[in-house]
């Protein structure tokens, strides 16, 4: 799983971080892309050196001007659509947007429609999309490494301010993308938004942060700097963990040193960043567009592990046959869906988080019949019930959550 983990934070999510980073940065200073990138990267070293605590309030620094910038962007970008529809104020653009472009505000396609693809009817609520979430929120160590650093009650609480600050993403990310695709089509961005005569929808985002005036331009800039630094700094340092502890430690140096380790895991952070600047270019993240290419590839691992950590919470006839069967052969299984390599369907004409939600079954079921085939190992995790009992203000804050995902799936089904 390590050996699995380091694959996906290396190829996947170091590579995208620091090309999507160098595409935007590029974009809003018109510096040169490669010298972006290796600015990036080099910066990101030299904080994730500094250790989590200077990643920590990094991240807290710079989501306050996220935010703003965001919100000023989206404010911005939808009056201008309004300008360009010869009529005024933000309710008027959003209007003319959902006008022109009805289909962006939708969450849920039917089969047959042209973003089927990429978000299928019911598997939305009931299939692959919860496997996406759950994995990235509970199994993966960039996130629970925040976690860990802190108790349960207050781990809680981050996780939930973090639920309420997702539910802005709608507002300052798809809105201002929804706006800069309704004025490209109205024939503006056309040279700034496109590549070789062909739509690139990350320079969007870019794009409209020139739109800010000078001062929240400079503070919005330099707030996604230390979003996309802080991100590659964060995945560093759980590259750095995972090989340090779980690889190194364990097989090659046994007997070494505190500091010794330290200096190996700083090593290893340099050598993982240069390996992801040179195979960015080759990875196809231009093509497939950021967020798709990072939730495509991480479907190749996440139905197995999460899989294998839900098991290991709640079935305690989980053995390690099981877990290794759902990690490895989850992963080789996804594979062949993703190449079509298996028999039975075109799985290429079958939506990935579709995808995603039969290799989880196909784990599952394999981890049940090793679990009662094999001898009971115990491996199951000895689980604590009194640590899920939620505190009350932890509870309605997640209502409330949950409330307002409902109803924004309800609007815009």
């Amino acid at each position: 799983m390590a050996i699995f983990w380091l694959g996906l934070y290396i190829l996947v999510n170091l590579t995208s971080i620091l090309y999507l980073g160098a595409l935007a940065v590029s974009g809003i200073s018109g510096l040169d892309f490669d010298l972006c990138m290796w600015g990036l990267a080099i910066f990101s070293i030299v904080i994730t050196i500094g250790g989590m605590k200077v990643i920590g309030f990094t991240d807290v620094i710079q989501v306050f001007f996220l935010i703003i910038g965001g919100l000023a962007t989206s404010y911005i970008a939808i009056n201008l659509v309004s300008d360009n529809f010869d009529t005024a104020g933000l309710f008027n653009g959003l209007k003319m947007m959902k006008q022109s472009h009805d289909d962006h505000f939708h969450m849920i396609f039917k089969e047959g429609s042209t973003h089927y693809m990429e978000l299928p009817g019911p598997t939305v609520l009931l299939g692959g999309m919860w496997i996406v979430n759950l994995n990235y929120w509970g199994c993966n160590q960039y996130i629970t490494q925040r976690a860990l650093g802190a108790d349960l009650k207050t781990a809680r609480n981050g996780l939930l301010f973090a639920a309420f600050l997702k539910l802005l993403m709608p507002v300052i990310v798809v809105l201002p993308g929804i706006a800069a695709y309704t004025l490209y089509n109205q024939g503006l961005f056309q040279q700034e938004m496109t590549e070789n005569g062909v739509i690139v929808a990350d320079k969007a985002y870019p794009v409209l942060l020139n739109l800010l005036p000078a001062g929240l331009k400079g503070l919005s800039f330099a707030a996604l700097t230390a979003a996309i630094v802080a991100s590659l700094a964060g995945k560093a340092n759980s590259i750095s963990t995972i090989f340090t502890l779980d690889i190194f430690k364990i097989y090659i140096g046994k007997n070494r040193s505190e500091a010794q380790l330290v200096t190996i895991g700083r090593i290893v952070i340099v050598i993982s960043m240069i390996m992801a600047i040179l195979i960015s270019p080759y990875m196809g993240i231009d093509k497939a567009g950021g967020f798709q290419f990072i939730q495509q590839m991480t479907g190749l691992l996440s139905p197995g592990i999460f899989a294998s950590f839900i098991m290991g919470f709640f079935w305690k006839r989980s053995n390690s046959a099981g877990a290794l069967f759902a990690i490895v052969g989850g992963f080789i299984v996804a594979l062949g869906m993703h190449n079509n390599w298996l028999p039975f369907a075109d799985w290429t004409q079958v939506p990935f988080l579709d995808r995603m939600g039969w290799v989880f079954v196909i784990c599952i079921a394999g981890m049940f019949v090793l679990g009662y085939v094999l001898p009971d190992e115990k491996k199951g995790l000895v689980i604590d019930p009194s640590m899920f009992k939620a505190h009350k203000s932890f509870v309605f804050g997640a209502t409330i959550i949950l409330v307002l995902l409902i109803a924004l799936y309800t609007l815009f089904w």
